[in-house]
Formats: structure tokens, sequence, C-alpha cells
């Protein structure tokens, strides 16, 4: 009797040689890809401009001033180099306003 038990018992539960469920690319969807690029993109604009846009403060609260251009932040030490924006964008500067966009070139 408790053979047949451990025999029943032994067939419930998940399949032992069932292969582990994985991603293959004829299974993701036709956007999926390009959305992710996209969302890194964005996100890389992001923060390279809010990063900017405190250094800007920090000159601005250090100097008395704003900034002339970016340039400036380099030469005056408050940033290494310019950040490369991303693909097909670039890096405009209000100096009236003291704020840094990214937009399409």
């Amino acid at each position: 009797m408790l053979v047949a038990a451990a025999v029943a018992l032994g067939g419930c539960g998940k399949e032992q040689n069932a292969p582990p469920p994985t991603a293959t690319p004829a299974k993701i969807p036709a956007g999926y890809l390009g959305t992710l690029v996209k969302g890194q993109q964005i996100a890389v604009k992001t923060i390279d401009v809010t990063a900017l846009n405190q250094d800007i403060q920090l000159f601005n609260v250090q100097e008395g001033r704003l900034p002339k251009d970016l340039n400036e932040l380099v030469t005056q030490h408050y940033l290494g180099a310019l950040p490369n924006p991303p693909a097909g964008m670039k890096l405009v500067y209000d100096a009236g306003q003291g704020k840094v966009s990214v937009v399409p070139q």
C-alpha cells in the first residue's frame, strides 16, 4: 500500500524533463526592441541634461553669473568635458535662462 502511494505521488507536480521557458526572437513583439533602444536614449538624454543643468547652477552660485556658453564649464573646471548627445540630437544652451536642452539636429 505504501509503495502504491509513493508511485501515485511521484507523478504529481511539474514534469521533470521539461525545458525551462525561454524568450526567443520569434516570441518577442515586433516593436519591443526598438522601444527599448528609444527608452534608453531618452534616459541617457535626461541624465545628461540634468547633470549639465546642475553644473550650470553650481557655476552660477560660485561665480555669481551664468556661464556664457557650455565650454566655459569645461575651462573653469566645473565639467571635465561636454557629454556627447545621443545620435541625431544636439545640446542647446539658453544663456539667458541658464538651461540646457537636447533637441533634434
